[in-house]
């Protein structure tokens, strides 16, 4: 039976460990879900909304008890996991204001007497989750999800069992009976996926395509937010100051591991040796260390296997003509630390051209002129965000129309906003979160119509 285990980032050892679930308590646990969504689902909105912000302000209360458990599990910085449950409170507030307008049944005027359409629930949605931001990760999906009536049931990711566990009894203190865990093996998510009545998924390209074609198997509705390469393109007239900068903080940032994260910087020959200067100088400043310290910027990595696949990723790409201009050396001691690694001259001979790269470690990649820059843009299996950085704004909404990505930032580095829709497309996945097209994502838009 596999266990839930939390290790140490930091200094390699093991803190915590769990087990899995026998198989019967799975079935138990939907029913309980499934008979607590009938009533949640009968209450008004509104009424939703006010035992959401009871969790906000639960978990405001618990933020540094909550950050420090991330920190632990995950190697985040402290003040990275304080933003994590920060935001994920904002997310329940802006919900709680912005949901009973958003789900509120609609007159549409047709030859009936009356018609129209109501957003319903779906029922149970369960969610298979990630490690990197165990707290904003399951909230983000859950807030929208219950606000419209469902009830939801979360496996989490194997190596964050205190954080999840105390994510929990929060939601337990806000009488929350419709957000629960399962702690099930890999075996048990396909009982799971045709148990529940719709499924989201973040997490890696190739384990989406799993449990996309677990739930296509049963005929559930499906969100998949899977990897991202994201293009960070600098064009001739760009402020190289800025742009290194925000280059530097969305690469290496959580430790690299985010999939919305600036991976691949394009650049143009005009001004493509000062940016890579510009962003050496940034990266130069960043000091690696204990996640739990202020003074550190680069924590470790979450677990040793991440660590062993992103050096093989480096050496290949060394073997195949980048050239390495800082880091690329697996550092001995304990923890699992990865210095802050820049491959210049990458092409697609190299796995980091192609593959999404989940560290510390940023790509160069040149391009001949404008236009190539954006062919090297679209030039990967992802599409979850692009930047372009340009002083002629015009020009670059035209060419953020020539980008196969689910958004692109103008003169910043990719991030989500609470009121925009998050997702991608191609290998990035489909669905969105967050806005009001994440709040319509798990609901029955059910027609009504009256002779």
């Amino acid at each position: 039976m596999t266990a839930f285990t939390s290790c140490n980032p930091a200094n390699g050892e093991v803190v915590f460990t769990r087990p899995a679930w026998p198989e019967d308590k799975l079935a138990d646990a939907i029913a309980r879900l499934k008979a607590a969504q009938h009533p949640w689902a009968r209450l008004t909105v509104a009424q939703r909304a006010e035992r959401l912000l009871k969790l906000a302000d639960a978990l405001t209360a618990e933020r540094v008890a909550l950050a420090d458990l991330v920190t632990l599990e995950v190697g985040k910085l402290t003040a990275e996991c304080l933003a994590e449950i920060d935001k994920s409170v904002q997310l329940i507030r802006y919900y709680a204001e912005l949901a009973p307008g958003l789900l509120a049944a609609k007159t549409i005027p047709t030859q009936a007497s009356h018609s129209g359409v109501a957003f319903e629930p779906l029922g149970l949605v369960l969610a298979v989750m990630p490690w990197n931001y165990p707290i904003w990760q399951v909230l983000r999906f859950a807030v929208p999800a219950l606000m419209a009536g469902n009830a939801c049931l979360v496996k989490p990711a194997p190596s964050v069992p205190q954080s999840t566990q105390k994510l929990l009894d929060i939601v337990a203190s806000a009488n929350l009976a419709v957000l629960n865990a399962a702690w099930i093996e890999h075996d048990q998510v396909e009982d799971a996926i045709k148990a529940a009545d719709a499924v989201a998924f973040t997490g890696s390209t190739h384990t989406g395509r799993v449990i996309a074609s677990l739930a296509g198997r049963h005929l559930k509705k499906t969100v998949l937010e899977l990897g991202g390469s994201n293009p960070f393109i600098v064009l001739a007239d760009a402020d190289i100051e800025t742009a290194a900068r925000e280059a530097c903080h969305s690469r290496f940032r959580d430790a690299g591991q985010s999939c919305n994260a600036a991976k691949r910087m394009i650049v143009v020959p005009e001004i493509a040796d000062a940016f890579v200067d510009a962003f050496l100088a940034e990266t130069a400043r960043l000091i690696p260390g204990d996640p739990r310290h202020r003074a550190t910027t680069l924590a470790p990595l979450t677990r040793a296997d991440l660590r062993e696949a992103l050096h093989a990723q480096v050496l290949d790409a060394g073997a195949n003509g980048a050239s390495l201009l800082c880091g690329g050396q697996m550092p001995h001691g304990a923890g699992f630390y990865y210095p802050a690694t820049v491959l210049d001259h990458v092409n697609p001979a190299c796995r980091v051209y192609h593959e999404e790269v989940f560290g510390p470690v940023a790509s160069i990649l040149r391009a001949r002129d404008e236009a190539d820059a954006i062919r090297l843009a679209n030039d990967t299996p992802f599409g979850l965000g692009a930047s372009i950085y340009t002083a002629d704004t015009e020009r670059g909404w035209t060419l953020a129309r020539d980008i196969d990505a689910g958004s692109v930032y103008l003169n910043r580095h990719t991030s989500s906003d609470l009121r925009l829709p998050f997702g991608g497309v191609k290998a990035s996945g489909y669905g969105r979160e967050l806005s009001e097209f994440g709040l319509y994502e798990f609901v029955n838009v059910k027609t009504y119509w009256q002779k």
